[in-house]
């Protein structure tokens, strides 16, 4: 990407109202993206996305990211080119392992990376709107399978989400973006670009082919206190997920364990009790603007691409998006060099 990017992520736990009212309150402010999640049991990716593309005239817009444990690359491919057809800032589809898998029944494959770069061969293969077959070890498309939708006049942007070496590696192959999913730690930027460059040189590509997206959940309020209380309620859902991956963070197995049993327990403020201030700043953005415009601009200058505000934005949801919008994204675009 030639320049910093900055999107907005939501959770899809919306009514249809709710969705369109945020894509009109979104579209009002300069985002470059808007992303939706695809955590089960939360809605699927797709359909709140093609609710908020006609109220969207910028942002590109994309699931990050589905696993193909959980959808077949054809409906992946399916329902981007339908998205495509609405989305007038344009559309990426977004791949990982997924996690929290088998708390809901969904057995994951025992070659997941393969999972990944097959379903992302398949998804191009569609998109493009070729036929001849897919003959992989995991999926199979008849040769005579072609599309028979109306095709993306663009080719659509692959990105990958992964905290993992192997992963990261296999997006600096053949993804446009890599996404670290529950992080604003600037320190894991260099690692990341690191595992990224390793699949990047070896696919003959520049080793800053890929764009590297930095997420978390974010809280942004006048009250800084109040914000980071938030915050942490909210990161302790997913903390104990996150924190055992970032290999530049020493956290107590310990207390990773006290996490999750607090947070099965639906005790989340005893959980957010046991998550430090440094804890909290590593894997969230929190507090006031000045705080989120600090984090990100760390971010950037550590060599991400994009930063990514993700839910649940403020107290409530449309207020912190308010702050984000006038108070965080203008500033971070001016300081672009």
């Amino acid at each position: 990407m030639s320049r910093r990017q900055i999107s907005i992520a939501l959770q899809t736990d919306k009514t249809a109202a709710e969705y369109v009212a945020l894509a009109r309150l979104i579209d009002t402010y300069p985002f470059d993206g808007v992303t939706v999640y695809c955590d089960a049991p939360f809605h699927p990716g797709f359909a709140p996305l093609l609710l908020m593309a006609p109220h969207l005239r910028r942002a590109r817009l994309g699931v990050a990211a589905i696993s193909p444990a959980r959808v077949h690359p054809i409906d992946i491919a399916a329902q981007a080119a339908l998205l495509a057809d609405l989305a007038a800032g344009g559309v990426y589809v977004g791949l990982a392992r997924g996690a929290w898998l088998s708390d809901h029944g969904i057995a994951e494959h025992d070659q997941p990376i393969r999972q990944i770069r097959e379903a992302a061969a398949v998804i191009r293969m569609l998109l493009e709107g070729r036929s001849g077959g897919y003959d992989g070890a995991i999926y199979r498309i008849a040769p005579h399978v072609r599309a028979p939708y109306p095709l993306p006049p663009q080719p659509i942007p692959l990105l990958i989400g992964s905290w993992g070496r192997r992963l990261c590696a296999l997006a600096g192959e053949i993804a446009d973006e890599v996404k670290v999913g529950g992080s604003a730690n600037p320190d894991v930027v260099p690692v990341i670009r690191q595992y990224v460059a390793e699949g990047a040189v070896g696919a003959g590509r520049a080793p800053d082919a890929v764009g590297v997206v930095i997420g978390a959940v974010t809280v942004c309020d006048e009250d800084r206190a109040l914000a980071r209380q938030a915050a942490r309620r909210s990161v302790a859902l997913y903390l104990p997920v996150v924190a055992p991956l970032d290999p530049t963070v020493q956290v107590d197995p310990a207390l990773v364990a006290r996490l999750q049993a607090a947070v099965e327990a639906d005790r989340l403020d005893d959980a957010a009790a046991l998550i430090s201030d440094d804890l909290l700043e590593k894997f969230a953005f929190a507090g006031d603007p000045d705080d989120l415009i600090r984090q990100a601009e760390a971010l950037f200058a550590a060599g991400a691409s994009r930063v990514e505000f993700g839910t649940p934005h403020g107290i409530p949801s449309a207020a912190g998006i308010r702050l984000l919008g006038e108070r965080v994204v203008p500033v971070l675009q001016r300081g672009e060099r």
